[in-house]
């Protein structure tokens, strides 16, 4: 079995432990021994070593909050009109992109076809198409009026979503879902800004639905997410049973009571990139402040920064994801939502890299194998050229990456980096 040896690297754990300088043996697809300092290790005990030149070795990221098959759309019908063949492959894209960027996992949080996220995974582990590790998730599931219901009385539009009514129809959906080989489902409990009759604060799919969603993901042993606004309906994502919560901007002292006291079994992710870059950045894509202000997301964004200090004060798992692959979030800029919770939310930079990585095992639900440096653990390895926690939005985009593993393969080798880098100085 070939075993790589990692010399001279400053080691960012992702056990919440501070920096240090050390090796890490890496045999088979595991990392075999982490030891501090230098020069503890055996050069005899590796077919090959890498000098990492001072540079962080880490964890491979995990986006918490991933829409593979989005493609930096405009508007949600553009998304529901492609066609499933042409739609395949730009997913199949997307997950190449998103491992250039970092990301060794991604817990998707909704498909806009039944299987383009399951095609996708399949075709990974099988290794005939390079790509992260994925949790497939279903379309989203929502209600007549709900987020992604783009119909009219004399039109039929698709979008990413599938449309269902009352216990009945959500659990026959949900089933079709786990059937066609989904590992989350996706349920949309509040509407959006985005929606004129169902703006954010509008809590549109019922208690009952949302319960007999939930029973039926965990009946099937699958998780499940829930798009999550208004304060009601963080409430009954939690009261039944709901795994990750994303966005809950608007929740109030019961809502985060209950997510307080539900801690150690969910997860929430604020998904807050959308609405960060219509607000700062609305002006590049044709939004003007008035705009943004009139559609509510200055307000929404107020309340996310007050609701995710919260939330960071309570000790509730957070992820990073921030619904990454509309034209305002272009795919391969996820990592932008680690400074986020830095600049907006009150995380220290170690609280916002553990939220991509160690909390990301967890999410994936490999908490006891992924996402730390650590003997035993998977060899999923990014080597940073630079320190992230001086500045962490060297860890957007993938150029400052010098190796890239999955699983013990590399993906990004660091030979090919330092070429580029000589190239570059010359």
């Amino acid at each position: 079995m070939s075993a790589t040896l990692i010399r001279n690297a400053r080691i960012i754990d992702a056990s919440g432990a501070e920096p240090f300088l050390g090796e890490v043996l890496i045999q088979g697809n595991r990392i075999q021994e982490v030891a501090r300092g230098e020069g503890r290790m055996a050069g005899d005990r590796a077919s090959r070593e890498i000098d990492a030149r001072g540079m962080t070795l880490m964890p491979g990221m995990v986006e918490g909050h991933c829409h593979m098959s989005f493609t930096n759309a405009a508007t949600t019908t553009e998304l529901g009109d492609i066609p499933p063949e042409e739609h395949v492959l730009a997913t199949a894209r997307n997950a190449e992109l998103l491992f250039d960027c970092g990301f060794t996992s991604v817990y998707a949080a909704a498909a806009c076809k039944v299987r383009l996220d399951v095609v996708v995974r399949n075709e990974v582990n099988a290794g005939r198409l390079k790509g992260p590790r994925i949790r497939a998730a279903s379309p989203e599931i929502t209600v007549t009026a709900g987020l992604g219901d783009e119909r009219r009385m004399h039109q039929y539009r698709d979008s990413f979503a599938l449309i269902a009514d009352g216990v009945d129809e959500i659990r026959r959906v949900c089933r079709m879902c786990i059937r066609e080989g989904v590992d989350n489902l996706k349920i949309n409990i509040s509407g959006d800004d985005f929606i004129p009759h169902a703006k954010g604060e509008i809590t549109t799919m019922t208690d009952a639905e949302v319960a007999v969603a939930c029973e039926t993901a965990h009946d099937f042993n699958r998780q499940i997410a829930a798009h999550c606004r208004s304060a009601e309906s963080v409430k009954r994502a939690a009261r039944n049973g709901v795994d990750v919560i994303y966005h809950c901007e608007s929740a109030d002292e019961e809502a985060l009571d209950m997510l307080e006291a539900r801690k150690d079994k969910i997860f929430v992710g604020p998904a807050v990139g959308l609405v960060h870059n219509i607000v700062f950045e609305g002006r590049e894509h044709g939004m003007s402040d008035d705009v943004v202000e009139f559609m509510g997301f200055k307000r929404g964004f107020e309340n996310y920064c007050r609701t995710y200090e919260q939330i960071r004060k309570r000790g509730i798992r957070a992820v990073i994801g921030g619904d990454y692959g509309f034209c305002f979030t272009p795919q391969g800029t996820n990592a932008r939502d680690i400074g986020h919770l830095v600049k907006f939310f009150g995380y220290s930079p170690m609280e916002a890299l553990l939220a991509a990585t160690k909390i990301g095992g967890e999410i994936m639900d490999m908490a006891d194998e992924l996402g730390q440096v650590r003997a035993g653990y998977l060899a999923d390895l990014l080597l940073v050229d630079g320190d992230p926690l001086k500045d962490l939005s060297i860890l957007v985009g993938g150029e400052r990456f010098a190796m890239i593993m999955k699983d013990g393969v590399m993906h990004k080798d660091p030979i090919g980096f330092a070429a580029q880098a000589q190239i570059a100085a010359e």
